[in-house]
Order: structure tokens, then sequence, then C-alpha cells
């Protein structure tokens, strides 16, 4: 990563709440995305820090967490997941996972566009949350990730930027 992908910034949506939120979670995944473009599928499966945290297992650990959030606590969908997304099958390749990580996004971005009230409690849940509340874990969730992404590619090659 370099030049213009690598520092591009932050979006500047000047808009409603709902469009920003959406805005910066689109933002960083296209950020974290972008650390599997080039990396080997040995390099993204390779644990590089003591946790066994791997490249690979962030991205597909984000994906399930925009699965679980947008359409099975706020839709209602009945989504069978198990564990938290971190584990790897043996078919989970880079871009599998991509793959997987932009159709949740997509969905993510479908169910909450359809939505007009960021007040709308999630379908599934007793802690009265909302959908304004799920945006916000999104990106905070997506962007410590992408921290966590950073440091890993980084480990991996020596590529740096967003």
């Amino acid at each position: 990563m370099s030049g213009a992908e690598a520092d591009r910034n932050a979006p500047t949506v000047v808009s409603g709440e709902k469009e920003t939120q959406l805005a910066f979670l689109g933002y960083l995944r296209t950020s974290v995305d972008a650390k599997l473009e080039g990396v080997s599928a040995d390099d993204a499966r390779r644990p590089l820090v003591a946790s066994g945290t791997t490249l690979l297992g962030i991205v597909k650990h984000l994906a399930f967490v925009e699965v679980y959030w947008a359409q099975r606590r706020f839709a209602g969908s009945e989504v069978v997941l198990r564990g938290d997304g971190f584990e790897l099958e043996p078919g989970d390749t880079p871009q599998s996972v991509r793959r997987a990580y932009a159709e949740a996004g997509q969905r993510t971005d479908e169910i909450v566009g359809a939505c007009g009230d960021l007040e709308r409690p999630l379908a599934r849940g007793r802690h009265g949350l909302t959908l304004r509340w799920m945006l916000a874990h999104l990106v905070e969730e997506t962007a410590r990730h992408a921290g966590h992404a950073d440091i890993l590619r980084e480990l991996v090659d020596g590529a740096t930027g967003r």
C-alpha cells in the first residue's frame, strides 16, 4: 500500500447522523480490507503475536460482527453463528474472507438504510440497545481491529498506511 491508498483521508460527510456513521464504517471497512491486498494465504494465516491473532482472522471476525449485530440482533434474522469469528477453517482464503466481509457490510448498509429511526431498538436483546448504539459499536469495533490489522500487516511485509 502506498500513495493515495495509503494516505486517504477520513470521509467528510456533511449529512445526518446515520449517513455519517455509515460513511465512517465504510471507510474503516475499506481500510481493513486493504490489509489483505497482496498478502499470501500463508502470511494472512500466520500468527505474529502471542495471542495467535492473524490478519485473516481479524477480517473474518469483523464479518462475523456485522452479521451478528445487524442481521441477527438488529433485524432479528435467524442466523446461526459459532464462536467469535476468529477461528479459521481450512477453506478460508484471503479472497473468500474478503468476499464474506464485503457481503456482510453490504447487508448491514441495506438494513441500516431501510430504517429511518436511530432510536429503533434491536429486535433481539433486553438492554434497550438501539440502531444508534449498534452503529456506534460497529464503528468502534471496526476501528479497534483496523489498528490491529495495521500492526499485523506491517509485521508481515512492512506495509503501512490506511
